[in-house]
């Protein structure tokens, strides 16, 4: 009996001691080799070198075109249209006739206090020299002269009247769409068609107070419209608001831009780049290439990096460098910037970046310190279309 509960015993412990060797020492010692041949593979980035570019200083801002002479053309009386002169979007003259409206009731009335005049000057010639011999007095003649001048003021009423009903352009400039057809009954200040000079045209645009002082009088500023991706459009401040927003802490600043080919139109929304400062060298990178956070924007560059060559397994379990060689391999470092201006896809970086540093253009996420990379410029990001504006 004895003897079989030895034997029962032992194998129990050898059981037992079989469990605990593969548990704490095999198991470990797999594990060991599998990571050891677990090597993560290199992420696949895009990559573009850093470069050395002659930056403007500028200050950047959004304007909306305003004609410098624009009006809504419009009668001062009322009345029935009996004919226009004009083709919607043609250019006029200043005092070209635009529309005229019907004036015989005028025209009637025009007659009859001019007949009234001729009358008047008759009797006054008459009486003028009775007076000269004594045969009226002089005050019957005074009577003579007031019905004259009242007459005559009659008839250039009635002229001021016929010429209210003949609609002029005020300047010379660029006519809207026609809103006026003949036969219909417009009353006084009603729009019948827009009138714009186009050439030269003023920008408005807002600065942050932050800015007002680096803007000055005559300074250069660049125009780009969305109708015309790539033109620039050159022109100088002429004017600033004489006081700042209190909202929004910005002082409206007004800009005059030559526009000989009438391009740029009232109303167009623009970007503006004001010239503030002598031109500065910096470095500059693609803009997909920086990561935007809120503890601070940073960079990953491509470096090469010795790393320990394949490893195998030792006798405890843990990988070591096969014989002690290395390898030399393309790893990312991510480096905190200080950014400068920004300018369609290129942004300059003030701090933390040198010239030729290869900087990873996508393929961010797939990244952290020291990870392994490798470099595919085959298809490199293209940027986004720039959505049209509203």
């Amino acid at each position: 009996m004895i003897k079989r509960f030895v034997i029962a015993a032992i194998i129990v412990a050898l059981f037992l001691g079989g469990v605990g060797y593969f548990q704490f020492v095999m198991k470990p010692k797999f594990i060991g080799e599998f990571m050891a041949k677990m090597v993560p593979p290199a992420a696949t980035v895009t990559t573009e070198k850093a470069k050395t570019a002659t930056w403007a200083d500028q200050a950047h801002s959004i304007g909306t075109m305003i004609a410098i002479q624009g009006v809504d053309v419009a009668p001062e009386v009322g009345g029935v249209v009996v004919n226009y002169f004009f083709d919607s979007g043609q250019d006029v003259e200043k005092g070209a006739k635009l529309v005229e409206l019907d004036n015989s009731v005028e025209q009637a009335e025009l007659k009859v206090d001019q007949a009234i005049l001729e009358v008047a000057k008759l009797e006054y010639d008459r009486q003028s020299k009775l007076v000269g011999k004594g045969a009226i007095s002089q005050s019957t003649l005074d009577t003579t002269i007031s019905k004259r001048d009242a007459a005559a003021a009659a008839v250039q009423k009635n002229l001021a009247h016929i010429a209210h009903k003949n609609i002029t352009a005020p300047f010379a400039g660029r006519l809207g769409l026609r809103r006026v057809e003949r036969g219909q009954y417009v009353s006084a200040g009603q729009t019948l068609v827009w009138l714009q000079a186009l050439d030269p045209i003023w920008i408005d645009f807002p600065v942050s107070e932050s800015e007002m002082g680096r803007l000055k009088p005559k300074a250069e500023i660049e125009i780009s419209v969305a109708a015309y991706p790539g033109q620039v459009f050159k022109g100088e401040i002429e004017a600033f608001d004489a006081r700042v927003n209190q909202e929004t802490r910005t002082l409206m600043v007004r800009g005059r831009v030559p526009n000989p080919e009438q391009k740029l139109l009232p109303g167009m929304f623009a970007n503006v780049a004001v010239v503030a400062g002598e031109p500065k060298t910096l470095v500059s990178v693609p803009r997909t290439a920086v990561t935007y956070g809120l503890y601070g924007d940073s960079v990953w560059v491509a470096k090469e990096a010795q790393v320990p060559g394949p490893a195998e397994p030792s006798s405890s379990g843990e990988a070591v460098a096969a014989n002690g060689v290395t390898e030399t391999k393309l790893i990312a470092e991510r480096r905190f910037v200080r950014l400068g201006p920004l300018q369609g896809e290129t942004v300059a970086i003030v701090e933390g970046i040198n010239e030729g540093d290869e900087v990873v253009t996508s393929g961010q996420l797939k990244l952290q310190p020291g990870a392994a990379i490798k470099i595919d410029n085959s298809s490199p990001l293209q940027p986004k279309a720039e959505r049209p504006k509203q």
